[in-house]
């Protein structure tokens, strides 16, 4: 902290000034799809940047046939794009280098700083402050889907700091982040393990024991999807469920930044489990402890009276939380550009049912390899989420200055 106070003394003696980020910027450029015959890119679209971590999870491969059309800007290496689509949900990444010349979405405002003037990490940083997202969400237009532009966007006004000063500062918000990124890696791994005991745990192959005291049904015959429409006055950031706030791979949900204040929605209620039906590559999955609603692309899955003597529901959801299903849903999902389950086939999945106190051994050890990799008040998560909220301490404090006059 010292060492930069000591630089912002000596390299900014009359205060800080203040400019638009815009003027601190290269141009960029769009794809000509007419000329890039045979040539494939990866696409980044507004899903493909994890909210927590910033960091780019999945793109999917698109050649000039396939391309959506919101696939039109060119990135580089080092560029920093964030979502102006629901710009409060906060998606916004540094571009690596794996990505260097590929596409992302006219859904994200694209960053080329210049970096005599403009270090790339340093505008990553700032792009989490509280003071640019109190500018976003001044600036921002739309009730129900709220955008801002880029111009918008690129008007925000930034600190105009020595490039020694903005390189002394992200060294030390790197750090964190660093941190953060290694305790990630340790947690996939552990969710990696958790996934491959979850999958052994639901096999119910020939030759096993519990194999000869298994019922195979369809999901379309124990459950069915829920359907009853609630009004939205009285749901709040927790009650209600978007495809938005469920987390990709399996990790549950968390608070929504967009909850509808008129009309009605899709209800849910305790034990119904959710399915984001965009993507269901993402595998977006949540078991509801509570009543709430959601939107027509969540899936509310919800046992049958009839079925709820032979079915335990947090068997369902760890059956329906497998690969074998996201696969299966993945395979018979309809449309290129953005697929969406097929609700039929869903229901024609085939599910194994062993009696209940084997239902009941399951559920009990994937829970505890649930707790590990998913519970925020323990473990792993609990110390990911406490240098989260360290970074964002140290970020707001060392990225505010006072204008000078």
């Amino acid at each position: 902290m010292s060492r930069i106070d000591e630089l912002i003394a000596a390299l900014c003696p009359e205060g800080v000034g203040f400019m638009r980020v815009g003027e601190l910027l290269e141009r960029t450029s769009n794809i000509r799809w007419q000329d890039t015959q045979g040539e494939e890119f990866q696409y980044i679209d507004l899903s493909s940047v994890d909210r927590n971590t910033h960091i780019i999870r999945g793109t999917k491969t698109i050649n000039s046939g396939t391309a959506p059309s919101r696939a039109q800007q060119i990135v580089r290496e080092n560029d920093v794009i964030f979502g102006t689509t629901r710009p409060m949900l906060k998606r916004y990444c540094l571009i690596p280098s794996e990505y260097d010349g590929q596409i992302s979405s006219t859904g994200y405002c694209v960053f080329r700083p210049k970096n005599e003037l403009l270090l790339p990490n340093f505008l990553f940083h700032l792009l989490g402050t509280k003071a640019f997202y109190s500018y976003v969400e001044a600036n921002q237009n739309g009730a129900s889907y709220p955008v801002i532009t880029d111009e918008a966007v690129k008007a925000f006004r930034i600190p105009r700091l020595p490039v020694e000063v903005q390189a002394e500062i992200a060294k030390v918000l790197d750090t964190f982040t660093t941190l953060e990124a290694e305790l990630e890696a340790e947690l996939e791994t552990r969710r990696r393990q958790y996934q491959y005991y979850r999958d052994a745990l639901l096999t119910f192959g020939e030759g096993t024991d519990a194999a000869t005291r298994v019922r195979w049904v369809t999901l379309g015959e124990i459950a069915t999807y829920a359907n009853t429409r609630i009004q939205s006055v009285g749901l709040d950031a927790s009650s209600y469920v978007g495809v938005d706030n469920l987390l990709p791979d399996t990790r549950g949900k968390v608070r929504s930044n967009f909850v509808p204040t008129s009309g009605t929605v899709i209800g849910y209620q305790a034990n119904d489990i959710l399915i984001g039906n965009i993507r269901p590559y993402l595998k977006k999955i949540w078991l509801a402890h509570s009543t709430g609603g959601t939107n027509q692309d969540v899936l509310v899955i919800r046992i049958k009276d009839e079925a709820k003597a032979m079915l335990k529901p947090r068997y369902l959801y760890y059956l329906l939380a497998s690969d074998d299903f996201f696969t299966y849903d993945s395979q018979h999902a309809k449309g290129a550009k953005m697929p969406r389950g097929d609700k039929t086939m869903i229901m024609k999945y085939k599910i194994p049912i062993p009696p209940l106190e084997v239902q009941a051994r399951i559920v009990a050890v994937l829970d505890q390899f649930d707790t590990l990799v998913n519970d925020i008040t323990a473990g792993l998560p609990a110390e990911i989420a406490a240098r989260r909220q360290q970074y964002a301490y140290y970020r707001d404090r060392l990225l505010t200055f006072k204008e000078a006059v």
